[in-house]
This record gives structure tokens, C-alpha cells and sequence, in this order.
């Protein structure tokens, strides 16, 4: 996909994965919102069983490192990140395929959560709890600008296109502000690390490798290697034969130069020898 395209932010292809991450966050949700209303001490163990909690982390409750992205309490973060995965998720799907969409959701959730457990150890930043896909909404929002980087953006019903580069960062600033207005909570770590986790996923799959490079300079390094053996020897050898009372003489590159022959030749080597 070119990084100039210019992607106008309608309705996107509702399939694939991200179509049944949705469906399945949604369905989710429902029974949270019915067992909230009708049968609240069901619905708080829900909650309590699925968002990332660091202290049931710390007693092994390790399902929470995936679960508390499909829990949700407040519905305007439901339907925010559920529309930046419909929305950038679809262009981000085709690119890379399903089955690495998955892992980027999953992968990002994981590496947010098990990143902001390690900073709530220190009892200072990151206390409380977390939940939503927040995390991986921004993941994805990382991946489509890394793959994209030149694209604007028009958010509909917005007429103006905007340079995808700009909302990720007004993404970044708006919720470290929330960040420090919250006290560094746990929950708006999240979903920075989302951002973060989003970059490290890319730059471990999809950074395009650089070996033809790292070849080349490796067949010119041992060509010169053996180059300058060839020379050496050539050197060592004209000593040893002018300890014998003969003359042999080879050119700059290590090339026997046969007697009776000048050194200049038309084409630029001699009839005789190695050449590399």
C-alpha cells in the first residue's frame, strides 16, 4: 500500500477480524451492561475476574493480561475504541493478513499489560486498575501510521484531511494530559504502552530487512581479504625468488606479469594471472 494514499474515513468492509473482535467485544459487553442492571454482584465478578487488576496479578490471576481488553464499564471508551479498530483496523488487516491482525491485537494488549505490571511494582505510577481495548486501538492506529507514513486522513464528516502523523500525535499528548491529570493511573499507561507496543510489533515483523546490505558489505569485505593475501603472497614469493638469482614480477593486484610482456595492457589486466 503506497504511503501517499489519502484515506477518506467512511464506512470501511466490516469482515475478518476485525468483524468478529468487534462482534465478540460487543456481545461481551451486552451481558456486562444486563448482569450491571439486573444482577449486579454477578456483573462486579465479572468485572473483577476480567480487568487487569496488579494486585490479583501479583496472587495469579494471569488471565488478565488478555481479558481486560473485552471489559468495559463506560460506553463512550466502548465505542471509541471499538471505532478506531473498525475504522484503521480494516486498511491494517489487508496489509498484513488475519492471522497477523490477531496478533497485533492480542500481542499489543499483552505487551501494554505486561508493561504497565512492571511499573506498577514500583507502588508509585500505575496503580488501579485497567480495562478496554484501548491499548490495541492504539496499536493499530501505530501500525496504520508506520505503514502509511505520508497518508492524510479525512475524518468524516470533517471536509479537511488531516496528516496521519498529526493524530497520533494529538492522540499521545491528549492522554498523557490525562496521564498527569489522573495521578500516572494505570489506566492511561495502558494506553500509551499501546502506542509503544504497536512500534515494537511493527519494527520486529514488518521492518523491512536490510540483508542485502549487510551482504554485500560482507562479500566486499572477505574479496579484499582475499585480495590482499594474494598480493602478499605474490610479494613473498618474488623475495624467495630473487634469493634464487631469477626475477618474477607480479602487478598491483597480485598478477603474474610473464617476461617479455609490458605492464600497461589495452584492457587494463594481463593475459596471464587471476583476476577477482
Amino acid at each position: 500500500m503506497p504511503r501517499n494514499v489519502s484515506f477518506e474515513m467512511g464506512l470501511p468492509p466490516f469482515r475478518g477480524a476485525v468483524r468478529q473482535i468487534i462482534i465478540a467485544s460487543t456481545a461481551i459487553y451486552l451481558v456486562i451492561l444486563l448482569l450491571m442492571s439486573f444482577a449486579q454482584p454477578t456483573g462486579q465478578a465479572i468485572l473483577t475476574l476480567g480487568v487487569l487488576d496488579p494486585e490479583r496479578i501479583r496472587e495469579g490471576w494471569l488471565w488478565q493480561f488478555l481479558t481486560y481488553a473485552f471489559m468495559y464499564v463506560d460506553p463512550l471508551d466502548f465505542v471509541l475504541s471499538l471505532l478506531g479498530i473498525y475504522f484503521l483496523g480494516w486498511a491494517v488487516e489487508e496489509r498484513i493478513g488475519s492471522a497477523a491482525f490477531y496478533g497485533l491485537f492480542f500481542g499489543s494488549v499483552f505487551l501494554s499489560a505486561l508493561a504497565g505490571f512492571a511499573l506498577s511494582l514500583t507502588r508509585m505510577v500505575a496503580q488501579g486498575s485497567a480495562l478496554g481495548s484501548g491499548a490495541a486501538a492504539n496499536a493499530i492506529l501505530m501500525v496504520f501510521y508506520l505503514f502509511n507514513r505520508g497518508a492524510p486522513i479525512m475524518l468524516f464528516p470533517i471536509p479537511i484531511q488531516i496528516p496521519v502523523k498529526w493524530i497520533v500525535l494529538f492522540t499521545a499528548a491528549i492522554e498523557t494530559a490525562y496521564l498527569l491529570l489522573s495521578h500516572f493511573a494505570l489506566f492511561y499507561f495502558i494506553l500509551l504502552l499501546g502506542l509503544g507496543a504497536g512500534y515494537v510489533w511493527y519494527m520486529a515483523f514488518f521492518r523491512r530487512p536490510r540483508t542485502v546490505g549487510i551482504s554485500e558489505r560482507f562479500y566486499g569485505l572477505r574479496n579484499s581479504y582475499y585480495r590482499w593475501k594474494r598480493r602478499r603472497a605474490a610479494r613473498k614469493f618474488e623475495v624467495y625468488m630473487r634469493k634464487h638469482n631469477r626475477s618474477v614480477e607480479f602487478d598491483e593486484h597480485g598478477n603474474y606479469i610473464p617476461p617479455d610482456e609490458p605492464r600497461e595492457k589495452k584492457n587494463g589486466g594481463s593475459k596471464s594471472g587471476w583476476v577477482n
